[in-house]
């Protein structure tokens, strides 16, 4: 079944209609956050739901907080990127491929 994915943001959805910033993958569920800024701080939860099975559940909240230092340790930046081998798509039809860069 298809699944769908939101972020909550203490305890307020997060609408990322018109924020460049933030962007939830609905392949993988993923949050991405460009330039975090100190209003970016808080709990953020995901929040999975599947129209077919009429059912929605909630993970447990994640801390973000900023480092004071502008170290970043163990997660120093780096570049990874992901491709499925194969992406079918039907003639006439439409096709979105994603690509990612983590890093600073």
């Amino acid at each position: 079944p298809a699944l769908s994915y939101t972020w909550i943001f203490n305890n307020t959805t997060l609408d990322l209609g018109d924020d460049s910033r933030r962007f939830v993958s609905q392949a993988t569920g993923n949050l991405y956050l460009a330039k975090v800024e100190p209003w970016d701080v808080g709990n953020y939860t995901c929040a999975v739901s599947s129209a077919e099975a009429q059912r929605q559940v909630w993970g447990t909240p994640t801390a973000l907080s900023l480092r004071g230092d502008g170290v970043m340790g163990e997660y120093e930046p780096k570049i990874e990127v992901r491709f499925p081998e194969t992406t079918y798509a039907a003639k006439g039809s439409s096709a979105r491929l994603e690509c990612f860069a983590l890093g600073k």
